[in-house]
C-alpha cells in the first residue's frame, strides 16, 4: 500500500506541474519553439519586486529568447524541475506560538566561512547572458550582502577576475567539471588555491550534459566561458549551450579520482550531485568534507527525485552521514519557508540557482534585492514558527507526511527481486 501511496503522489505531483506552468515558472514548450524576439522596452522598477517570482517573469521578457531558454531549460519532459518546485508544497511547518521573537539571527558558518543567512548562489555558467557584467555584479552583490558566490567552470570571466571585483577576504567557492585533459584541471586547481577559494565544489552528477530541448532549440551564438575554454557550437542534434560547453567534460571520473583532487587543491572537497543515501555513505569513506544533494536543477538526468527526497531519505537509511561532514540542498528554493524547511531537516545550507541569474538583469542592485528579499522572508518565517536563530530549526517543526510515501528504505528495490546478471 505505501507504494501504490507514493506512485499516486508522484503522479499528483507531475500532473501538477503540467497543469500549471504558471504556478511553478516552469518553461513552456511553445514559447521556446517560437523563438520570439520580443522584449520589454522598460523594465519595472526595481523596487516594485516583492518576491523571487518577479524576477523571472521579468528575465522571460527582457532576456534574449536564447538566454532566457539556457538559464530556464530542464532536461527532455521536465518532470524533475516541476517536482524540485512541487516538492516544497508537499512539506508543512508545524509553528509554535507565544515566542519572544524580538531579536532573530539567520547566521550560519559553511566551511567554516561565515554567511550572513543558511543560502548560497550556486554555481551557474554564462552570466553574461543576463547582464554584461554578468559574475563581476554577482561578486559585488554577494560582498555586500554576506553571502557565499559559488563560481561556476563555465563563467564568463576568469576567476581571478571575479575574486578581485570581491571584497578582501570575501569567500568564495569554485564549482569544478573534470577536463578530459587533467593537466587543465590541475592549473586551475593550483590557481584557485593562490587566488584564496575556500572550497571545491565538484559536479559529480553529469558525466555528460543533459538533453535540455529549450536551449537545444535555438542557436547558440557566440559564447564561450573564460575559466574552462569551452566554446558553443550547433550541430545537427541543435544549438545546447549546455551540451556545446559540456564537450571538455572527463566521463572516466570515478571515486578514487576524489584522493587526487583534494591532493592538488589543498582545499575541502564538496561533492554537488548526490541523489542517495550510499552515495552520500561513499563520500564520507571518501573524504569529501561536504556534499549538495541536488538532480541539477532538473537539467541533467529527467525523472529524478527532488533534494529534499534525498535529504529524507540519507536520514531514514545514513543519519550518520550529518556527523561526519555539512550537507546542502539545491533545486526549487524560491521562499524563505522553503529554507526553513530546508535548515530544520538538516540542511547546513541551501542554494540558490535561477533566481540570482534572472534578478541579475538587473545588474548588482538586482542581485542585492533578491538577496534581501531571500533574507527577509526567513527571519519572518523564523518569527512565525518561534524561532530566534536558524541554530534553533529542527526536524519536529515540518510535517514531512507529503514526501514519506515516496522516500526509499534502501539501496534495493522493495519488493522486486529480480537482478542483471551484471549484479549477480
Amino acid at each position: 500500500m505505501a507504494a501504490f501511496a507514493g506512485t499516486a503522489a508522484l503522479n499528483e505531483q507531475i500532473d501538477m506541474g503540467h497543469n500549471d506552468n504558471r504556478m511553478i515558472r516552469s518553461e513552456t514548450y511553445s514559447r521556446s519553439a517560437a523563438q520570439a524576439t520580443k522584449h520589454v522596452p522598460t523594465k519595472p522598477a526595481l523596487s516594485s519586486i516583492i518576491s523571487v517570482h518577479e524576477f523571472e517573469d521579468v528575465a522571460r521578457h527582457s532576456f534574449s529568447e536564447k538566454a532566457f531558454a539556457f538559464y530556464s531549460s530542464a532536461a527532455t519532459d521536465l518532470v524533475s524541475h516541476t517536482a524540485n518546485l512541487m516538492c516544497q508544497r508537499k512539506l508543512l511547518l508545524r509553528p509554535k506560538i507565544l515566542r519572544n521573537v524580538k531579536d532573530v539571527t539567520t547566521k550560519r558558518s559553511i566551511l567554516g566561512s561565515s554567511s550572513i543567512a543558511p543560502f548560497f548562489f550556486s554555481p551557474a555558467a554564462m552570466a553574461t547572458l543576463a547582464h554584461e557584467e554578468g559574475e563581476l555584479a554577482v561578486a559585488r552583490a554577494c560582498g555586500n550582502e554576506g553571502i557565499i558566490q559559488m563560481v561556476s567552470s563555465n563563467a564568463s570571466y576568469p576567476l581571478a577576475n571575479i575574486v578581485h571585483a570581491g571584497k578582501p577576504g570575501q569567500p568564495f567557492f569554485l564549482q569544478l567539471y573534470v577536463n578530459s585533459d587533467r593537466s587543465k584541471t590541475e592549473e586551475l586547481l593550483l590557481s584557485a588555491k593562490k587566488l584564496g577559494i575556500k572550497a571545491i565544489l565538484l559536479t559529480v552528477d553529469a558525466p555528460v550534459p543533459g538533453k535540455r530541448e529549450a536551449d537545444e532549440r535555438i542557436a547558440a551564438g557566440n559564447v564561450s566561458a573564460a575559466i574552462s575554454g569551452a566554446v558553443a557550437t550547433n550541430d545537427k542534434r541543435g544549438g545546447g549551450l549546455g551540451r556545446g560547453m559540456g564537450k571538455y567534460i572527463d566521463s572516466t571520473l570515478c571515486w578514487e579520482d576524489l584522493a587526487w583532487i583534494k591532493r592538488v587543491s589543498g582545499l575541502p572537497l564538496v561533492l554537488k550531485g548526490i541523489q542517495t543515501a550510499s552515495d552520500a555513505c561513499k563520500a564520507v569513506k571518501f573524504g569529501a568534507e561536504g556534499i549538495l544533494l541536488s538532480n541539477h536543477g532538473g537539467r541533467s538526468l529527467d525523472t529524478t527525485q527532488p533534494a529534499m527526497m534525498t535529504l529524507l531519505e540519507l536520514h531514514k537509511c545514513a543519519p550518520e552521514v550529518f556527523t561526519h561532514l555539512e550537507v546542502y540542498v539545491d533545486g526549487g528554493f524560491t521562499r524563505g519557508t522553503d529554507i526553513l524547511k530546508a535548515i530544520a531537516l538538516g540542511a547546513t545550507a541551501v542554494g540558490i540557482g535561477r533566481p540570482w541569474l534572472y534578478a541579475l538583469t538587473y545588474g548588482q542592485e538586482g542581485v542585492e534585492h533578491l538577496c534581501d528579499i531571500l533574507k527577509d522572508e526567513l527571519v519572518t518565517s523564523m518569527k512565525l514558527s518561534g524561532i530566534t536563530d536558524v541554530d534553533e530549526a529542527h526536524p519536529g517543526m515540518v510535517n514531512t507526511a507529503g514526501l514519506e510515501p515516496l522516500v526509499r528504505d534502501s539501496e534495493d528495490h522493495p519488493w522486486i527481486r529480480w537482478q542483471p546478471k551484471a549484479r549477480l
